[in-house]
Order: C-alpha cells, then structure tokens, then sequence
C-alpha cells in the first residue's frame, strides 16, 4: 500500500516514517509539508493512502479533502482528541493522536489492510491519464461531498441519485441529501454510464440502487429505488432504458 505523510512538522514526518518502517507493507511514497504540496504529490504519486495532520498552516486536512475530486484511504493524525469525531464524519478510515502509539498504528496498519483487501481502496480516478480533473470516475472511487460545514466521504456507489436544483445538484447516499455546487451535467460527464443512468431531464439514478420497474403514462416507466424513491424515466429515456436492459 502506497503512503503519502502530509504533516508540517518535520519531527513528526520523521517519527511517523520511523514507526511505520516497522510494516513494510506501507510503502511511504513521499510526503508533503501543506495542502499545496500534498495536492502536487497526491497527483504526481497517486498514493492509495493519507497520513494526514488535521491542522496544518493555511488549509487544515478537512480544507484539503474538500479539494480533491477523489479520496484516498484517509487516516488522520492529530495532537487534539476533539478531532476525532469529525474525522469519522468524513469517513476517514481511523485517526491517531499524537505522539502517536506504536500499538495504537499497528491496529490502524490491520484495519487498512483489511480495509485493502476487501476492495474498499480506490486510486485516484484517471491513473492512466494525466488529467485526473476530467477522468471518468468509477462507482469504487471515494468521492468527497461537502455541504456548508459538514463534510462526506463517500464511496461513489453507494449513491443511489442525482437531483438537479438549478445549478447545484442534490446527492442522495445513506439517510443524507447534500446540496453540491456542481450542475447535473457536469456531474453526468464524470460518472460511468453502465451505472449512473439519465432517467430524465432533473435525475440521474444509480442502476444498481433500482429495486423495480413499472409502466407509467405516455409510454414512461416509473423505477422504484431501494430507499422507496421513486423516478420517472421520460418516454425517450425509457426506451433508452429498455434498449440497455435487454438480453
């Protein structure tokens, strides 16, 4: 697993690296000082994992996250238990507060692993392209969901809608529906066309999130979502539907 330390203390870069050459199965790629830093390695090295100070001169870890268009696997490091919560808020994967306990990261190094191991690691989107900005993402990436102050990680697949309201788009996942600020069509260019599907002209829909499908008015078919929602397909995206779904 490739590591990236983003930490603005060299101290503690130092000690990190130290404790984790105790598990070669880390592979420290590189590290970074700030948030301007750690975007220009996280594009250079495509690291699969964050070490990441939360409070660092300028943009803090969370400010850095909200930044990215996809997520590595995340785990926090951090001087202030108070961190904690909020670190789970955004899905990192653990967090570690520092000086930073040798059993403490070696029951964080299990959970990665075993985290890796069961696919829930992604790259960042576009490894064979340079142009991580445009590359097609795929329902395995982790993407990062902001609203306001509160902030989401969140495998991409595990989206079961896209709602457009105006130039923002509203995103379902789990019992939450962030308001983004990023347009339908912007959002439709990025996502896998075999799972994100165009119902209409306001919705894209998750092909796996459909439980059932149902004849509606004027030759649309109403799908029914895994939650209860219900979308309608328009009479053109119905029988584009019906043309992807046939044997």
């Amino acid at each position: 697993m490739r590591a990236l330390i983003i930490e603005d203390e060299r101290l503690a870069r130092s000690e990190l690296r130290r404790l984790l050459s105790q598990h070669p199965e880390v592979e420290i790629v590189g590290e970074a000082q700030n948030a301007t830093e750690a975007r220009r390695a996280i594009d250079d090295l495509e690291p699969d994992l964050l070490f990441l100070d939360v409070q660092m001169p300028g943009e803090s870890g969370f400010e850095l996250l909200a930044s990215l268009e996809a997520v590595p696997l995340v785990v926090f490091t951090t001087a202030y238990d108070e961190y904690a919560l909020r670190a789970f808020e955004v899905s990192a994967l653990d967090y570690l507060v520092k000086p930073i306990d040798p059993k403490r990261l070696a029951g964080t190094v299990e959970r990665l692993m075993a985290a890796w191991r069961a696919g829930s690691a992604s790259s960042l989107p576009g490894e064979s392209s340079p142009d991580h900005a445009n590359a097609p993402l795929s329902p395995h990436d982790r993407v990062f969901v902001t609203e306001g102050e509160r902030s989401w990680l969140v495998e991409l697949g595990t989206i079961r809608l896209f709602e457009s309201e105006g130039n923002y788009t509203r995103v379902f996942f789990g019992k939450e529906k962030p308001l983004i600020n990023r347009s339908l069509n912007q959002l439709e260019a990025r996502l896998d066309e075999r799972v994100f599907f165009r119902a209409n002209r306001s919705q894209i829909i998750n092909l796996k999130a459909v439980c059932g499908i149902h004849p509606w008015f004027g030759g649309r078919l109403m799908a029914e979502l895994e939650n209860g929602q219900e979308v309608t397909l328009s009479r053109r995206r119905a029988r584009a539907f019906r043309e992807l779904m046939s044997v």
